[in-house]
């Protein structure tokens, strides 16, 4: 990504999403992921949270998610977030692509809202292909993106990722090459 946007932008988006979170629980789009008690989700480009507070509810206390995003705000918010809720299984990240991750690590990895903002989509790309799991999901869906062709030749074009499941509202990718 670019760069953050506003504090205010960030606010003002915020109170949209809380709209759009009522009446459209992430919780249902998260169920097309497949997330299981016990997994490791990264939430990249987590922005408000809308996904990170529902997955950390799924993943339960043997689980994580790490939240990044590039905007201190937005890291703030989420730490807030979590906070409130008493979730100890939230971590916030502060990066614009690199995750500090082991490699392997990640069962799932979420990518919402967040494919048309990249400015060098292949180092992001490469770095979540790194930290996944061999037999983990990389879950994409951006309505920023109009063509959903588009979309997915962004993340198929790379080579690192195969197309293994549209869903209703996600396509969830695997790994393109096993062997690390």
């Amino acid at each position: 990504m670019d760069k953050p946007m506003s504090n205010f932008d960030f606010r003002f988006m915020s109170l949209g999403f809380k709209f759009r979170d009522f009446f459209l629980p992430r919780e249902n789009i998260l169920k097309e992921v497949g997330i299981k008690p016990g997994f490791y989700i990264l939430d990249y480009g987590c922005g408000t949270g809308s996904y990170t507070i529902p997955a950390a509810l799924l993943v339960g206390d043997s689980g994580k998610v790490y939240a990044l995003d590039i905007h201190p705000f937005a890291i703030q918010w989420v730490q807030s977030m979590a906070a409130k809720r008493h979730l100890s299984n939230v971590e916030a990240i502060l990066s614009d692509c690199a995750t500090g991750l082991p490699d392997l690590s990640i069962d799932a990895i979420l990518l919402y809202d967040t494919l048309h903002g990249l400015s060098k989509p292949h180092g992001v790309l490469a770095e979540l292909h790194r930290v996944l799991k061999s037999d983990g999901v990389l879950s994409v869906n951006d309505h920023h993106i109009k063509e959903e062709k588009e979309m997915i030749s962004r993340i198929l074009g790379e080579g690192l990722f195969m197309l293994s499941r549209k869903g209703e509202k996600v396509y969830n990718f695997s790994k393109a090459n096993w062997q690390q």
